[in-house]
């Protein structure tokens, strides 16, 4: 019986190398529907974009007792996400598509809503929503992705892994208040 060896001999890794090398990153042993990955990451984008702008009104908007320590929260988790958002445009530039910033539809893109919150406990509880949101939808995709796109799900965990922080954070704050 013989076995097929672990790995590709150097030579068809170097011919495959050459072939359609305007794909960069993209090789033939990409397993993942790339267009299918690329709308997944501009849905997470608009996401991470509505969710920023969320966060950086309820950091000018705090108002009353625990204002403060709210709005340096939600002013740090606005840059996390904008990193989020910058992370999510790169790789799909890296698969070959363009990351739609445009701010038209931006809202129905998104999973998450954009909810102002009266006071600072309805924004806490708004932005603990879309955290909750956002952590299913990345799980669905982290399962959809599987094993067919490494890289995408690697980055995917850890923003989901940052999510969850994120909620964690805001139950903690509405504790104190």
């Amino acid at each position: 019986m013989s076995e097929k060896p672990f790995l590709t001999d150097v030579k068809t890794l170097r011919e495959r190398a050459r072939k359609e090398i305007e794909k960069g990153a993209v090789t033939a042993g990409y397993q993942a529907d790339v267009e299918q990955v690329v709308e997944l990451l501009n849905t997470a984008l608009a996401t991470e974009l509505v969710c920023v702008l969320r966060y950086k009104r309820h950091f000018y908007m705090a108002d009353g007792l625990n204002a403060e320590a709210a709005a340096q929260e939600f002013l740090q988790h606005a840059n996390e996400e904008q990193q989020h958002a910058d992370q999510l445009a790169q790789r799909i530039v890296q698969l070959g598509g363009e990351p739609n910033f445009n701010p038209e539809g931006l809202a129905t893109r998104s999973h998450a809503e954009y909810v102002e919150g009266k006071n600072l406990i309805e924004m806490i509880k708004e932005d603990l929503v879309a955290e909750r949101i956002a952590i299913d939808s990345y799980r669905e995709m982290i399962d959809y992705i599987g094993p067919r796109d490494s890289t995408t799900r690697r980055m995917l965990e850890d923003i989901l892994a940052m999510e969850e922080e994120h909620a964690d954070d805001l139950v903690g704050m509405l504790e104190k208040m």
